[in-house]
């Protein structure tokens, strides 16, 4: 199943496309504001994230990549250009857990699940099977002051998985965490990835992040936001913060952002 978002705000189904993408994003540009004092936060993006591929998005703070997530996933339309998503509506996790605090860890998946049209009988089995994907068995019958932050993140992780795309969208999920439990987060995430084969688009401003996450690294210039550099990241799996090619790549990766950082300013 194919959705292609345009200017209009509107999905038009197309099962005929054939599945060589995730997302495509066709000169995609994005305004706020009334006529006459807009503020132009894209700039014509064309980026295509392939099935089954991690990609992370990197900028500095305010230069428009939350806003680029939420127009792939049906929150906002473009003022310019198309987005295509193969695969149904993508799946979209927030910076907070966003957890519903009177629900159990299991009933705050379930309600996706039904949402989705999973009938009752299944729910609870299939809430237990994805808590048990992110190492979290038994804890179904947990409320969230129950959890700890990663904890808490990582049933916001189930929960997403269980819309049942083939795209995640990740805002920053990790950055309220402490460093230790970001680190067992990146362990578990790309191990997930790994066993589901889901598509990730995963925005941050953190450089080490971005390299110990993805197979590829997207920079964008500060507002109004555009592609200005790309890495394949071929550093083998797992990936640890202090390796030295994570390192080596890390510190090239912020030159360029500290460069794109300075370009701003002095506008």
């Amino acid at each position: 199943m194919v959705f292609t978002l345009d200017k209009t705000g509107e999905h038009d189904r197309n099962d005929a496309v054939p599945a060589e993408f995730a997302v495509r994003l066709d000169h995609v540009s994005k305004s706020f504001g009334r006529q006459g004092v807009r503020q132009l936060v894209l700039d014509d993006i064309s980026l295509d994230v392939a099935p089954g591929e991690f990609v992370t998005l990197l900028g500095a703070s305010g230069c428009g990549k939350s806003t680029l997530l939420n127009l792939i996933a049906g929150l906002d339309a473009p003022s310019v250009g198309n987005i295509t998503v193969t695969g149904g509506r993508p799946a979209l996790m927030f910076q907070e857990h966003a957890l519903f605090p009177w629900l159990t860890a299991g009933r705050n998946i379930e309600l996706a699940l039904r949402l989705r049209g999973v009938p009752k009988s299944e729910r609870r089995p299939e809430a237990e099977r994805l808590l048990a994907l992110v190492r979290l068995d038994g804890s179904y019958g947990k409320r969230v002051h129950e959890l700890s932050g990663g904890m808490r993140q990582r049933v916001a992780l189930a929960r997403a998985l269980a819309q049942d795309s083939r795209l995640l969208l990740m805002d920053e999920p990790f950055a309220a965490l402490d460093a230790i439990t970001r680190d067992v987060c990146h362990e578990e995430l790309s191990r997930i990835w790994s066993e589901t084969g889901v598509s990730i688009l995963f925005v941050t401003h953190n450089v080490r992040e971005a390299v110990v996450l993805a197979e590829r690294i997207v920079l964008l210039s500060s507002r109004p936001g555009r592609v200005v550099r790309e890495w394949q990241v071929d550093i083998k799996q797992p990936r640890r913060v202090e390796d030295a090619d994570v390192s080596s790549l890390s510190v090239e990766i912020t030159e360029h952002l500290r460069e794109e950082i300075r370009r701003h300013a002095q506008r």
